[in-house]
């Protein structure tokens, strides 16, 4: 049996706070680099996500039960966004983008670069800002990674990345 490669849904989760709208999706397989999201001024959102790695007949598939391909996924967002300030964050399996509120949507391409081990972030001005010094803790959780708590909210990154929460 050979492996078929097909456009899969992404199933998704949108949040919406005060001043922000949060979209998550599993995409698993994929590298931060492999993924792109696209904001239009139609206040529409598109996921795309390519997947490099097929078995390419170097084995041979015995049950096939989970899909190989791309994963492709275009949704109406709530309300109006600023996609020029958004956060895009990949790690285990799933991304996630914080899009802030606006009186009008604002288009942008997002793409992710890669900032540890099959992690990906695009910072934008959407919630927590990244500044040199800040009120947080380091908290070692792995020997190359550490999980930065803001002190403000609690909210917890892996991107070895430094960042105050706007609160």
């Amino acid at each position: 049996m050979q492996e078929k490669q097909k456009v899969q849904t992404v199933p998704v989760k949108v949040y919406r706070s005060a001043d922000r709208i949060t979209v998550a999706a599993p995409l698993p397989g994929l590298q931060p680099e492999d993924i792109m999201v696209t904001v239009t001024e139609e206040g529409h959102v598109v996921i795309y996500g390519e997947v490099r790695g097929m078995l390419k007949d170097i084995k041979e598939l015995l049950v096939d039960e989970w899909s190989v391909g791309g994963y492709h996924r275009e949704l109406d967002l709530p309300g109006p966004v600023d996609g020029s300030q958004a956060n895009a964050t990949y790690g285990n399996g799933v991304l996630v983008v914080s899009l802030p509120r606006s009186a009008s949507s604002t288009a942008a391409v997002l793409r992710l670069e890669k900032v540890g081990l099959d992690r990906g972030e695009r910072v934008g001005l959407a919630g927590h800002v990244q500044m040199k010094e800040t009120n947080i803790s380091s908290v070692p959780i792995m020997e190359a990674e550490s999980l930065v708590l803001c002190q403000n909210c609690n909210a917890a990154n892996t991107a070895l990345q430094f960042f105050v929460c706007k609160l």
